[in-house]
C-alpha cells in the first residue's frame, strides 16, 4: 500500500478548490470585472443563507473568527475590570478576545469526555465580576450547553459560543450557532466551512445586538462619514463571501463524509484502546469531526512515526491556556485544570477531510496500529 501512497496530507485545501474550481472561478471573474470587492448582494445574501443554515434571525460576516469574538464581546459591553469565563483547552483566540477588550480570562476546566468546558468548573468559577461565558465547541462537538445556559441564566451571565469550529454541528435538535446570546464562526481556510483567506461571522437573534456589530465591525458608522460609536474596520469582503456561498451548498456533504472517516477510524482502531484513547461523540450531540484527536502517552514517537511516512497529523493544543504567557498578566484561574494539563500532553490530531480515499484512510489505519506492534 506504501507504493500506491505518496502522501497523505492532513487537510487536502488543493482538492477543496478543485471540486469548486469551475463554479468559482467564473464568480470571481465577474465580480472582478465589476469591481465588487466591499459589501454588495454577496455578503448580504450569504448573511442571509448562513443565518438560516444556523436557525438563527441575524448573521453578520465579519473579517474573522477573533474579529467575531470580539466584536461580540465590544457590543455587550464588556471591558475592563470584567470576567470572561473560558475553557483552558481551546485555541489561543477564545481568551484572546476577552483581552482585547480589557477583561480578564478566566480559565476553567473542561470534562475528559468530550474536552468541551466543564460546567461544574464553569460555576465554581463564576465571581462578582463575572460577565460572560465562552463555551467552545471544541474540534466539531458541541459543548454541553443545557447545563451551561441554566448556570448562565442563574448568575445572569452573556452566553457566547465558540463555533469556530462546529459549522453544522447539532446539540440535541439545534444548530450550534443558535444556542446562546451569540455565536462566532472562523471561515479559515482548513474549517469544515472555509473561505479562500481570513474570515468570519457573527449570528445571534438579539436584533439590538447585531445593528451595535454592524456599526462596530464598520468604524462605527450609521451611513457613511457618520459614526455614533469607535469602531473598527472588521468586514467580511464580497469575494469571501461569494465562495462561502458556494461552499455553504456542500457543507452537508462534506460533514457527512468526516463522520464516515470517523466511524472507520472507530471500528479500526478500537482494538488499540489499551494504549490509544478514540474520542467520542456524545449521545445527545452531532459532531462534524472538524478535527480527529486521538490521545496516548507516547504521541511525540507516534508522530514522528507517521510523519515519517508521509502521513500529516497536528497538535491541537498542546499548551493549555494557562500556560502561555500572553495571558499571564490577565488571568484568573479557578479550580484544577487537571484534564486540560493531562489532554494538552496527549493529544495528537488524525489526518481528517472529505477528500480522503479508502486507500488513504486505510493506510492511516495501518501505519497506527503498526506503530504499536513495531
Amino acid at each position: 500500500m506504501k507504493k500506491e501512497i505518496a502522501k497523505v496530507p492532513f487537510v487536502d485545501l488543493p482538492a477543496a478548490y478543485r471540486e469548486i474550481a469551475g463554479e468559482v472561478e467564473p464568480k470571481l471573474r465577474e465580480m472582478m470585472s465589476h469591481a465588487q470587492f466591499i459589501g454588495g448582494a454577496e455578503v448580504a445574501t450569504f448573511e442571509e443563507e448562513f443565518a438560516a443554515y444556523c436557525g438563527t434571525s441575524y448573521c453578520v460576516g465579519v473579517a474573522s473568527g477573533t474579529s467575531a469574538l470580539t466584536l461580540i464581546l465590544r457590543a455587550m459591553e464588556i471591558g475592563s475590570g470584567d470576567e470572561v469565563v473560558v475553557p483552558a483547552n481551546t485555541f489561543v483566540a477564545t481568551a484572546k478576545a476577552v483581552c482585547l477588550v480589557g477583561a480578564h480570562p478566566v480559565f476553567v476546566d473542561v470534562t475528559s469526555d468530550s474536552l468541551t468546558m466543564d460546567p461544574q468548573s464553569f460555576e465554581q468559577a463564576i465571581g462578582p465580576d463575572t460577565r460572560a461565558v465562552i463555551p467552545v465547541h471544541l474540534y466539531g462537538q458541541p459543548a454541553d450547553m443545557d447545563p451551561i445556559l441554566a448556570i448562565a441564566r442563574r448568575h445572569g451571565l452573556m452566553v457566547v459560543e465558540d463555533a469556530a469550529q462546529a459549522h453544522g454541528a447539532r446539540y440535541k435538535t439545534r444548530r450550534a450557532g443558535s444556542l446562546g446570546d451569540a455565536a462566532a464562526f472562523s471561515f479559515y481556510p482548513s474549517k469544515n466551512l472555509g473561505a479562500f483567506g481570513d474570515a468570519g461571522a457573527v449570528v445571534s437573534d438579539d436584533a439590538e445586538l447585531v445593528e451595535h456589530i454592524r456599526m462596530l465591525k464598520e468604524y462605527g458608522q450609521t451611513e457613511k462619514y457618520v459614526h455614533r460609536i469607535v469602531g473598527e474596520n472588521a468586514r467580511l469582503d464580497a469575494i469571501q463571501a461569494a465562495v462561502l456561498r458556494i461552499k455553504l451548498a456542500g457543507l452537508d456533504a462534506h460533514n457527512e463524509a468526516r463522520r464516515r472517516i470517523a466511524a472507520v477510524y472507530a471500528e479500526h482502531l478500537s482494538s488499540e484502546s489499551g494504549w490509544l484513547d478514540l474520542p467520542i461523540q456524545a449521545v445527545d450531540r452531532e459532531h462534524i469531526w472538524h478535527l480527529y484527536v486521538v490521545h496516548l502517552d507516547d504521541r511525540e514517537a507516534l508522530k514522528e512515526a507517521l510523519e515519517a511516512q508521509d502521513i500529516g497529523v497536528g497538535l491541537h493544543y498542546p499548551y493549555p491556556l494557562h500556560h502561555q504567557d500572553a495571558f499571564k498578566p490577565t488571568m484568573r484561574v479557578k479550580g484544577p485544570l487537571t484534564v486540560s494539563e493531562r489532554s494538552a500532553a496527549r493529544l495528537l490530531s488524525l489526518p481528517m477531510h472529505p477528500y480522503m480515499t479508502e486507500a488513504q484512510i486505510g493506510f492511516v489505519i495501518e501505519a497506527v496500529r503498526s506503530f504499536r506492534q513495531g
